[in-house]
Order: C-alpha cells, then structure tokens, then sequence
C-alpha cells in the first residue's frame, strides 16, 4: 500500500517538476499562454518568430520578440520559460557591471579628491618657505 502511495506522490512531484520548465522553442501556444505574464498576443508573436527559426539564445529571443525587454525576460524566466534548456541571467550580469563602474567612479574621485588635497598642502609648504627665509635675515 505505502509503495503505490509514494508511487503516485513521485508521479504527482515528476509532472510538477516537468510542467514548471518550458522551453520556448518547443512550448504549444497552451502552454506559453499558461505562464504567468504571456498572453494571447504574446504567445502569438512568439509563435510567429519561431516559425522564422528557433531562438538560439535569450538575446535572440528578446531581439526577434516584439515588446520583450530584459525585465520581462527575466519574469518569463522566473515563471519558468526557457530558452534551450537555458534561464534568463543576462539582467545579473548587466546589474553586476554597473555596479562595478560605479565602484570604479567612486574609487576614480576619492583618488582625485586625495590628490587635490596633496597638491594644496604642497603648496601651502610651498608660500611658507620663503616667508620663513624672510624671517631668517
């Protein structure tokens, strides 16, 4: 008894499993439509793009699909939309490089600011050398 009860819950988990995952090169109009944030229309366009040839990556999905962007990219990903087998990373990736400018520009003006400040000590040592020869003779 214990065995086909854990039978069936596998079963139940496997279909879970298998149904969160769909890939848009082989997803049915149903099953693009059954994902949180794609409509009729969109399902439609893609569809109509991949009839022209299969999306080789996510960059060529967001470019072929009209009114795709990364964001909404990235929430078909979340939802469980694949393209070849592949999630959306590419909104992490763009996060994590303007995060690294930003700390090479905040890095950039606290050199600059600590050399500004260099420079006006220097010269202040500067003007007070003569006034001390002055002072000598």
């Amino acid at each position: 008894m214990w065995k086909k009860i854990l039978a069936a819950m596998f079963m139940v988990f496997a279909t879970a499993i298998a149904m969160a995952a769909v890939d848009v090169n082989k997803a049915t109009e149903a099953e693009l439509d059954g994902l949180k944030g794609i409509g009729p229309v969109t399902s439609k366009l893609i569809l109509s793009e991949r009839k022209k040839g299969e999306f080789k990556d996510w960059q060529d999905f967001i470019d072929r699909v009209k009114g795709v962007g990364e964001s909404r990219a990235a929430k078909f990903s979340a939802e469980g939309l694949t393209v070849n087998g592949q999630a959306f990373k590419a909104a992490t990736a763009k996060k994590d490089e303007k995060a690294a400018t930003k700390q090479e520009k905040k890095e950039a003006k606290a050199e600059a600011k600590a050399e500004k400040k260099e420079a006006k000590a220097e010269a202040k040592a500067d003007a007070a050398k003569p006034a001390a020869s002055a002072a000598k003779k």
